[in-house]
């Protein structure tokens, strides 16, 4: 599949969740990087807010924003995260959680950290990483280093993900009230490890090797989009 690619950014979780919803509304086909200038929790489309979340956001801990897709609460503090968009999938969810999934998984074989599917029941809402469903990928010792969700819009994917690098414990203990997933450390930081993760995506897509701005219509599209995706209460 001929894919563009789009230059890493970092930016707001509100942006950032923006771009991933237009780019599904150009229906053409895209994978980028992407990380969050500040510590945020993303909720679920349809997941309420808690309290604490929002008092959380107020006293400046942080941004709370929602996610064009499913699933529950996810802490961003130090992640890196993708997105692609797939016009045409194949017709089943699980079967293209395993595609898009698979070259996510020879990247960090190579790393020395084999990752396996989950296969528990995926349930909307609650904490993301308290649950290993099909769409995630986990590490020998069980423990989750990807969480992905999908939306589907006139037959065209998006998928995302979190890819946990260093969680920090007491923001996970904070906010969700567990501890952060038990992780090991990467020899690779965010902006190499994107590059690894790059090397094996081309195995399976064919992108170029100069990413590209955000061009300025997409970013216009987004910005008209931005307060649907910001949580106030």
């Amino acid at each position: 599949m001929a894919t563009n690619l789009l230059a890493t950014t970092t930016l707001s979780g509100c942006w950032q969740m923006a771009l991933d919803a237009a780019l599904l509304e150009q229906r053409q086909p895209v994978l980028r990087f992407y990380r969050w200038s500040r510590p945020t929790l993303s909720l679920g489309y349809h997941q309420a807010s808690e309290p604490h979340w929002l008092n959380w956001q107020q006293q400046g801990g942080g941004d709370l924003v929602r996610r064009p897709t499913g699933g529950g609460a996810v802490v961003h503090d130090g992640d890196l995260c993708y997105a692609l968009i797939w016009p045409d999938p194949p017709g089943s969810r699980h079967q293209a959680y395993r595609q898009v999934c698979g070259w996510l998984q020879h990247a960090f074989a190579q790393l020395g950290e084999p990752l396996h599917f989950g296969d528990e029941r995926a349930a909307a809402g609650g904490d993301c990483f308290a649950r290993s469903t099909a769409a995630d990928l986990l590490n020998a010792d069980g423990h989750k280093r990807i969480g992905s969700a999908q939306r589907w819009q006139r037959g065209c994917l998006l998928q995302h993900g979190s890819i946990q690098l260093k969680p920090t414990p007491e923001r996970w203990q904070l906010l969700l009230g567990r501890p952060a997933p038990q992780l090991a450390p990467l020899a690779l930081g965010a902006e190499e490890l994107a590059e690894h993760l790059l090397e094996h995506a081309r195995r399976w897509l064919a992108l170029p090797y100069q990413a590209l701005p955000l061009p300025a219509a997409l970013l216009s599209l987004a910005g008209e989009q931005l307060e649907r995706y910001r949580c106030c209460g």
